[in-house]
């Protein structure tokens, strides 16, 4: 196993940017059923204005009407941070899947999974309705300069491996191991990357009790070299792939960046897995 305390390595680290906290008021322009999990609702409204995504994972909070009345509550920004008028709404954080500032667009797929109020909020939505986007805080910036890269995930990170894949150079090489339920829920990809693309898939076990994302990747072929792995699935999911790259696969754990989008049994979690 390399001594990554001792070898060389180039400035490779990763970066993070802040932005101004805004909590802006948007309208739904269309639905899209994408895959039978998989729905996408695209956002627009002069409030996009100045929307800043850098960062091919930034989570911005949706925030969601109330069921009963319809009433939409967002803070203001105060000297200390975000100010209430009232009671929190029911908020969730979503990787935005394509900005389009011109158009003034702004796209957000929701995986399908359990009927939370996220889910049921989109399941029911409608052009016209109204809902809450605030952030994203913050950017974590990846460098490119990689011999490789690997993106891990399931169906909740499709968003961000989408942006990856659309922002790597022209013949980087990237291996992406996706998790979906099944062929049905495989969705097609743009990328000028050398891209390896193995689904997998769940076949009717609920999301985040399938062993089959580890299981593909403790027998697939990886390339030699510097790389840098990405992981985004549920926490247990996680912490297990999180754990094999590093203890089994050579993973440097500087170059690696493992989230839980998602606790199975727990609402509104993202757990950042570290060491």
């Amino acid at each position: 196993m390399t001594d990554f305390s001792t070898a060389p390595q180039p400035d490779r680290l990763p970066r993070r940017v802040r932005h101004d906290l805004r909590f802006r008021q948007l309208s739904v322009k269309s639905v899209q059923r994408v895959t039978p999990h998989l729905l996408r609702v695209v956002l627009t409204g002069d409030e996009l204005e100045g929307f800043h995504s850098p960062g091919f994972d930034d989570h911005a909070k949706l925030f969601f009407p109330d069921p009963a009345t319809g009433r939409l509550t967002l803070p203001t920004m105060g000297p200390e941070g975000p100010v209430w008028p009232e009671g929190r709404p029911t908020m969730r954080d979503y990787t935005p899947r394509r900005h389009d500032a011109a158009a003034k667009t702004l796209e957000i797929d929701f995986a399908l999974h359990e009927a939370g109020p996220a889910t049921q909020w989109a399941e029911n939505a409608k052009p016209g309705d109204r809902i809450g986007v605030g952030g994203p805080r913050g950017s974590f910036i990846v460098p490119t300069e990689f011999d490789w890269h690997l993106l891990i995930g399931d169906d909740t990170a499709l968003p961000a491996i989408s942006r990856r894949l659309a922002e790597l150079p022209a013949g980087a090489r990237v291996v992406v191991l996706a998790e979906v339920d099944g062929p049905e829920d495989e969705i097609p990809f743009e990328t000028r990357a050398a891209l390896t693309l193995v689904w997998v898939h769940r076949r009717g076990v609920s999301a985040g009790l399938s062993p089959m994302l580890l299981e593909t990747l403790k027998k697939q072929a990886l390339p030699e070299g510097d790389y840098h792995a990405w992981v985004g699935c549920e926490t247990g999911v996680a912490k297990a792939v999180r754990a094999h790259l590093v203890g089994e696969r050579g993973a440097n754990p500087k170059w690696i960046r493992a989230s839980g989008y998602w606790r199975r049994g727990t609402a509104a979690t993202h757990d950042a897995i570290e060491d």
